[in-house]
């Protein structure tokens, strides 16, 4: 099989592809033939060694995949070969065959392409978990979406709306925010030009947002923490700016507010069952059409360190996937 091969931290230009021994499953998993994978930016911090999780070269970058189940191993009755499955891994699945457990795979509804339902677990898996499980996001209520152009900043505009919410999209040039609006954003915020904590608040009349969520970190944390209203939660979901902001208490404390972290990767292990009830939940809305994840752009296995420098670059605006 071919394999992107992360030899060394560095950028993409550094990785390279390689012909691999076909590998086999063990009692309790299960081999994918990869049909596409999603890249995200946190595959450019793991190849160039910034990442939470450092796995030491050599290894394959890429976590969310699609394909068809090629061989099961020892004890293994969910799926059988022929089966289309999507599954998520912490890294790994830039290549033609992974192993995955059997319990981390989920079936493809008939209809559902490779290439889209590879781009569902991670951005709109952590955002659902985000908005449901840790922000308690109701109808009605008000949402300031930082990157809101981003992979999972534009999954939290898409997924607010579906819950009811009144959201209010954030980014840095007008060109992103008018893909905002095309995703159904209510409102846009273009904090380059504008304060953002003082048009926050006047597009709530003064009483500031009920849920943040923020995947940028820096400089416009604080503004929008500042910009929460009584009660408001505020999720922590990454730092996509580089660099991660302190947050001075005493707002957290006048505001009754709530800062409350985010991590989707850890979740899935402690709640497998709630990941797999919304993994289900974001299928359904695919498959009903009122969720329409949209895809970039599209690269073979070998023009990797080009789909990941377009993901660097901030020139994504939605998923960009590896078919094989």
């Amino acid at each position: 099989m071919k394999a992107c091969i992360c030899t060394t931290y560095g950028s993409g230009s550094d990785l390279t592809i390689q012909t691999l021994p076909d590998p086999t499953p063990g009692p309790g998993e299960v081999a994918v033939r990869v049909r596409a994978v999603s890249l995200n930016f946190s595959d450019t911090l793991l190849i160039a060694g910034k990442y939470q999780h450092r796995p030491e070269p050599p290894f394959s970058p890429g976590g969310e995949f699609s394909g068809i189940v090629e061989a099961v191993g020892d004890g293994v009755e969910s799926v059988q070969p022929g089966d289309r499955v999507m599954g998520y891994m912490p890294f790994g699945a830039a290549r033609e065959i992974v192993i995955a457990e059997e319990d981390s795979l989920i079936d493809l509804p008939p209809g559902l392409g490779f290439e889209v339902a590879a781009g569902l677990t991670v951005v709109y898996g952590t955002t659902l978990h985000a908005l449901r499980d840790r922000g308690e996001l109701v109808k009605g209520e008000k949402i300031a979406v930082l990157g809101a152009t981003g992979g999972v900043g534009q999954a939290a505009v898409e997924i607010a709306i579906l819950m009811g919410a009144e959201v209010i999209a954030c980014a840095s040039s007008p060109d992103k925010l008018e893909f905002a609006k095309a995703l159904g954003a209510h409102h846009t915020i273009d904090y380059s030009t504008q304060d953002l904590k003082q048009t926050l608040k006047a597009l709530t009349n003064g009483e500031g947002v009920d849920v943040v969520y923020d995947p940028i970190g820096g400089q416009y944390s604080e503004q929008a923490l500042r910009a929460t209203g009584w009660l408001g939660r505020y999720l922590v979901i990454g730092f996509a700016a580089g660099d991660i902001p302190r947050i001075p208490l005493n707002i957290v404390m006048l505001k009754g507010c709530d800062v409350r972290g985010v991590f989707w990767g850890e979740s899935i292990v402690r709640d497998p069952d709630g990941h797999r009830e919304n993994m289900e939940q974001i299928l359904s809305w695919v498959e009903e059409g009122r969720l329409k994840p949209h895809i970039h752009a599209t690269y073979p296995l070998e023009q990797i360190p080009a789909a990941l420098q377009e993901i660097s670059d901030r020139k994504a605006r939605g998923k960009v996937i590896l078919t094989m």
